[in-house]
């Protein structure tokens, strides 16, 4: 069903590759204007339609002067984000504050920045992407990553909860393990930190997948272009798994 988000302005962060791409992608199909945004423009070349637009999401400054810029959306999805490996132990305050700087703190700022208008339209729909990992299963080695994701999750429901009479919905996606350049990365990481080639440290990851193969970028976007659309305007604060039985 084409045009879905007909009408409607979205901002998408992180949009230059993998989920964030995807679903600017899939908002630009299904009829919105979309802001698509990275702190690489070059990343975004190639993305139909899109008002391409370089943002860092780690500055106040730059989120709220972007905001000032686009004026009221419809739609905010936030899909920055940074996957840190290691334990307790592993995690120095660098590690950690930069984590939780990108993973959450990015959304509190766009939030806070493009909420205002959504209040005035008394309406909107925020997409926050948090994982699999996090509140709903611990993952070994994932200590801050998954401390940042199970914050998000408290983010998205405490938002929902505070406007869910002035028309803005929220609600948080928790992908399983998807392909992607980043996931690309950690394997090649991986296979380095472990002797091992990338084709088994591949091989790990697929494993770990009840379904036995990794997700792909589409289907996550698909699941947002749902929660966009005013075919979901009864859901809220909820987190939506797309993780092929990760969590079962």
């Amino acid at each position: 069903m084409a045009g879905r988000l007909k009408g409607k302005v979205a901002v998408v962060t992180a949009a230059g590759q993998g989920i964030g791409r995807a679903i600017a992608e899939a908002f630009v199909a299904e009829g919105a204007t979309v802001w698509a945004t990275d702190k690489d423009v070059t990343l975004l070349d190639g993305i139909p339609k899109a008002k391409k637009r370089k943002l860092d999401v780690l500055s106040s400054k730059a989120v709220n002067a972007f905001a000032e810029k686009v004026g009221p959306v419809d739609i905010l999805v936030n899909a920055a984000g940074f996957v840190h490996h290691g334990t307790v132990l592993d995690t120095d305050d660098k590690a950690w504050d930069f984590s939780f700087d990108l993973n959450v703190k990015s959304m509190h700022r766009t939030i806070q920045a493009f909420l205002p208008g959504m209040l005035e339209k008394g309406s909107g729909s925020i997409v926050n992407i948090a994982s699999g990992a996090g509140s709903v299963r611990g993952i070994p080695n994932r200590y801050a990553y998954g401390a940042t994701k199970a914050a998000v999750i408290g983010l998205t429901k405490a938002v929902a909860a505070d406007y869910i009479k002035k028309g803005v919905r929220a609600n948080a996606i928790c992908p399983g393990t998807i392909q992607s350049p980043s996931l690309d990365q950690r394997i090649k990481d991986l296979a380095q930190a472990t002797k091992t080639t990338e084709a088994a440290a591949r091989q790990a990851f697929i494993d770990r997948q009840p379904m036995a193969r990794l997700g792909t970028a589409e289907e996550i976007a698909w699941l947002a272009v749902y929660l966009a659309a005013d075919e979901s305007s009864y859901t809220t604060g909820q987190i939506h798994l797309a993780d092929g039985g990760f969590a079962l």
